[in-house]
């Protein structure tokens, strides 16, 4: 394990400390004093005014927590990453875990619930044609480009922003043709082999997602040393490789993969430290909407009783800089971050 910072100490605004004394995480609204500095034989806290001192790795990692992340220009919407956005789940199969079967075979109802969450505050609507839960059975993948396309289709003549929620390259083709203008892989494109190239090809944003076992389905249970450095260092590599395949390192998104291949407390070490994943200079996805961990920690709750738990942990993300939350319930979580951001425009007036 090499050297990696994660950002703490977060502040209102910058006004009350000296130049170089706070810095700005990611171009957007949070701004931090210090950094937990992780080494392999220890931990310690150093003020973000003397990160110099700590050598290359270190400033490459500070430097790309603190550029803001570019945004993405796609035909004639613009996704901004300088306050967080909610990306709405739709699937439209018959056995995803929360909603499956509620928009299967019905490319124009599944459509009009993407639209009607896009009127709702969804900046992205992430069509998905295949269960991504423990045990789902694999879909031929000419079937899931018939369920994903005519919707993605909709979705973009209507003036939707799409991405598609898929492994396999040729229903990324699909999609892209059918007007998607983002691919995001759980696979993080290690399950099909052609899922790199097209992607490349096409100069569409890739939004890459941890896994450790991403060819067998993501669910695999490795056993971690530190979970949070050891996603952080997979992404890495993966992010690297992408961007030497020829995509620039601009259009990638990274996601930790709450849920796949993670313990509860694995899954409640990574978004207690989400913040360190700045350093892999990319924005930020969370999915963490419903899962399995919200039952856990409240009485096995189902499914369906799991709002108040999704929303807490989009605003955690949203507290650690986290540019997209990926979601079922869109108007409850856009009204919980209007909230969240009303507050933090009110601190920062508050203290220039």
């Amino acid at each position: 394990m090499t050297l990696h910072l994660r950002p703490i100490h977060f502040t209102d605004a910058p006004f009350a400390y000296p130049d170089g004394h706070v810095a700005r995480l990611a171009g957007g609204l949070q701004w931090f004093a210090a950094y937990e500095v992780i080494e392999p034989a220890a931990r310690r806290i150093v003020a973000v005014a003397d990160i110099a001192q700590l050598g290359a790795r270190a400033a490459t990692l500070h430097a790309r927590i603190t550029a803001p992340r570019a945004p993405w220009v796609l035909g004639e919407r613009t996704l901004r990453f300088d306050q967080p956005q909610v990306a709405a789940i739709l699937n439209v199969t018959p056995d995803s875990f929360s909603d499956g079967g509620a928009h299967v075979d019905d490319p124009a109802g599944a459509a009009s619930a993407g639209m009607a969450m896009a009127a709702a505050g969804a900046a992205l609507i992430d069509v998905g044609g295949e269960s991504t839960r423990p045990g789902a059975a694999l879909v031929w993948e000419e079937d899931e480009a018939r369920r994903v396309a005519p919707v993605v289709e909709r979705l973009a003549r209507a003036g939707a922003l799409a991405s598609v929620d898929t492994r396999k390259a040729a229903v990324m083709e699909a999609a892209l043709s059918a007007g998607a203008a983002i691919v995001n892989d759980l696979s993080a494109l290690l399950w099909d082999e052609r899922a790199l190239a097209i992607v490349a090809r096409s100069g569409a944003p890739v939004i890459l997602m941890h896994s450790p076992d991403p060819k067998a389905g993501g669910h695999g249970r490795p056993g971690y040393r530190d979970v949070v450095t050891e996603v952080f260092d997979w992404l890495e590599a993966r992010v690297d490789a992408v961007v030497a395949a020829g995509v620039d390192r601009t259009r990638i998104m990274v996601d930790p993969g709450i849920g796949f291949g993670k313990s509860l407390a694995d899954n409640l070490a990574l978004l207690n430290g989400l913040a360190l994943l700045h350093g892999l200079g990319c924005p930020l996805m969370l999915g963490a909407s419903r899962k399995r961990l919200i039952g856990a920690l409240d009485h096995e709750a189902p499914v369906a009783a799991r709002l108040g738990g999704s929303v807490a942990l989009a605003i955690a993300g949203a507290q650690a800089g986290v540019q997209v939350l990926r979601v079922h319930d869109v108007p409850e979580t856009v009204q919980a971050l209007r909230v969240w951001r009303g507050l933090r425009d009110r601190a920062l007036s508050a203290t220039s």
